[in-house]
């Protein structure tokens, strides 16, 4: 999955998030949330998320995995109208492929708050300056374990990237514990 991997990329970047990823999300989400996840695959984030306290309000991916994820383009993608119980987040585990992620981090924060979970090295380049003005907070994860029953880890470090509409000029970045 990561740039200095010698295995080929999955279809679409179709990498289940491990559970290990999530729990260090929590402390920065409240107690109970509604969440959309525009980049659903087979929904392992969704039940994840669920655990911690989020309602799934609604899920979609290019290619579905499984019956309570809608088949639609997070690039263009709308989430449904719910005027009485507004989304608190979209989070999700992009594809990294940066013709994908960039779009689609300024197509969610015009929706609603974003976490993102991708390379933690994005920050430190220039290519994410444009973008880094929208990124609230970046939570480090480490090293995951991308493809479950394999034994090693990816070689990248990876973190939760909060970003919103609004323009904030500084990031607060929350190391691991």
């Amino acid at each position: 999955m990561g740039k200095r991997s010698s295995f080929k990329r999955r279809k679409n970047d179709l990498y289940r998030t491990p559970w290990n990823a999530v729990p260090v999300l929590k402390h920065h989400l409240p107690a109970r949330f509604r969440f959309a996840e525009p980049c659903a695959g087979n929904g392992k984030l969704i039940d994840h998320l669920r655990r911690i306290g989020g309602a799934c309000a609604e899920a979609v991916d290019i290619n579905p995995g499984r019956g309570d994820v809608g088949q639609g383009d997070a690039l263009c993608w709308l989430p449904l109208q719910r005027p009485l119980r507004p989304l608190d987040f979209i989070i999700t585990n992009p594809p990294w492929s940066r013709e994908i992620l960039h779009p689609l981090i300024m197509r969610c924060v015009q929706i609603s708050p974003t976490w993102l979970l991708f390379d933690a090295d994005w920050s430190h380049t220039q290519q994410a300056k444009p973008y880094l003005r929208h990124c609230r907070k970046i939570v480090s994860v480490g090293r995951v374990k991308w493809i479950e029953g394999s034994k090693h880890t990816g070689k990248d470090n990876c973190a939760w990237h909060l970003f919103t509409a609004e323009d904030h000029g500084r990031t607060e970045f929350i190391g691991r514990a």
